[in-house]
């Protein structure tokens, strides 16, 4: 019985934990464009990727000083001999006394120190390369954020097409259900409430394909702001753009240095440049060298010349030849060098040869800036014409859905008493609809357009929110 209610509880517990996990699963996050900006910044993969980018880009210019530091090692070496020196064989020793007087200890120590004017050049491309990836790391940043809120309005707006598309659909639902009590009354012949069933069965169909669309575009949405894919959201902004005064040629006067693009360009010109300082620094100066060494040896003084760590040596009890002039020597040495590589000097060597390869990625990059700027002028003119366009379009379908809500109100009550046709209200329901996202989509192409905007010049042009309008 113990056994059994023991079983009884711990399924229980089982059994609410899944409760638990299944409903943190299915809970909703609700999020304004803010919040969704905010937490892409916190949680977006492709950003924390950038940031790791960013870093070594960072430690490698805080630490590119480290040319300057000198070579120290340390060696140890365990030597055994396989015969006896000549030396010593000329003296009548023809073998080693003991197995330890084969082995000799040779330890040392060196230090070396190179300078050449191009370790400085080196260091500055180190930091030009960071201030580079300063600048890559805030174009990722800024392209990532535009994608985060260019498909948080997007789903606003397939959001509001889905809405319309289920108002149809229920409103198809209503006149088939009026169409069969009109039948059952003898108001309405058959093929009237055959009609209404038909349009109501034709649009079932395409209002579950868009939602279908609408909910593999949140799961897309949720993996680029960091959420776990299936999280249910709900967006809480709405899309009312920030409405912007601005003419092309202000922009560009104010803002046309501030593009990112253009900003890369220069930098990565100024790094080939450092490049190739840094060249011909190596080539024609020569490279001043520094050594020093410590290697202690042992020297008898008379015959047997020179040997490593005389311990060893007087192992053989030469006594005659080790007793009075035994003393340690440093073989070490103190090395001051001035150097020249005569190679890298010819105009076909490999290293001049990367000189040619530097100007010429120069003359590119020069061609590139000069493509960027001209190619900002259309970018800047497209968006402000959108803008333009785009804010007149949503003035002008502002009147258009007041009309058209009007006119389908009074086909409505008509087909209700009975005096319009099916065919007439659901051309005017239709045509409600198209103002209504007619007028949405102006208002996303104007959001976009703007975004784009400030992309290009790298300026913030509305508020802090960015169009972002909470309910």
């Amino acid at each position: 019985m113990k056994k059994l209610l023991v079983a009884f509880s711990l399924t229980l517990f089982i059994s609410a934990g899944f409760a638990q996990e299944q409903k943190e699963k299915t809970e909703t996050v609700t999020l304004t464009i803010d919040q969704a900006v905010e937490y892409a910044l916190k949680n977006s993969r492709t950003l924390k990727s950038n940031d790791i980018d960013l870093e070594m880009k960072k430690r490698a210019s805080n630490v590119s000083w480290n040319v300057f530091l000198p070579n120290v090692s340390l060696n140890g070496t365990m030597k055994r001999s396989n015969e006896i020196s000549p030396s010593y064989a000329q003296k009548g020793i023809t073998d080693y006394p003991n197995e330890e007087s084969r082995w000799d200890v040779i330890g040392g120590a060196s230090v070396s120190w190179n300078f050449t004017p191009a370790y400085i050049a080196k260091i500055q491309i180190a930091k030009a390369n960071y201030e580079a990836g300063k600048i890559s790391w805030e174009q990722s940043q800024n392209e990532t954020l535009i994608n985060v809120k260019k498909i948080y309005y997007g789903l606003l707006l397939q959001q509001e097409s889905l809405k319309i598309q289920k108002t149809t659909l229920e409103n198809a639902r209503q006149r088939m259900i009026q169409a069969e009590a009109n039948f059952k009354s003898g108001l309405v012949p058959e093929i009237g409430l055959l009609q209404t069933q038909v349009n109501y069965e034709n649009t079932k169909p395409s209002v579950d394909s868009a939602e279908q669309t609408l909910n593999q575009q949140f799961d897309t949405f949720a993996f680029l702001i960091g959420l776990p894919v299936g999280t249910k959201i709900e967006l809480t902004s709405s899309i009312e753009p920030q409405y912007v005064d601005v003419t092309t040629e202000d922009l560009l006067n104010k803002y046309a240095d501030n593009d990112l693009q253009i900003q890369s360009m220069k930098k990565n010109m100024e790094t080939a440049k450092l490049g190739i300082t840094a060249l011909d620094l190596s080539t024609w100066i020569p490279t001043f060298a520094l050594s020093y060494g410590w290697t202690p040896m042992y020297t008898d003084g008379s015959t047997m010349g020179l040997s490593p760590l005389g311990n060893n040596a007087k192992a053989f009890g030469f006594a005659s030849d080790l007793g009075k002039n035994d003393k340690w020597y440093d073989s070490g040495s103190l090395t001051l060098t001035l150097a020249w590589n005569l190679t890298n000097m010819l105009p076909w060597s490999s290293n001049r040869q990367q000189v040619k390869d530097y100007r010429q990625q120069l003359a590119q990059l020069e061609l590139a800036v000069e493509s960027l700027k001209e190619n900002q002028k259309v970018q800047v003119r497209k968006a402000v014409d959108t803008l333009n366009q785009a804010k007149q379009q949503i003035e002008n379908m502002n009147r258009s859905v007041q009309l058209a809500q009007k006119a389908y109100d009074m086909q409505l009550r008509s087909y209700r008493s009975g005096t319009t046709e099916l065919l007439d209200l659901r051309d005017s329901e239709n045509s409600l609809n198209q103002a209504k996202l007619g007028q949405l989509n102006q208002k996303y192409q104007y959001i976009s357009a703007l975004m784009d905007l400030e992309n290009t010049l790298n300026v913030k042009l509305t508020g802090e929110s960015n169009s972002a309008v909470t309910k």
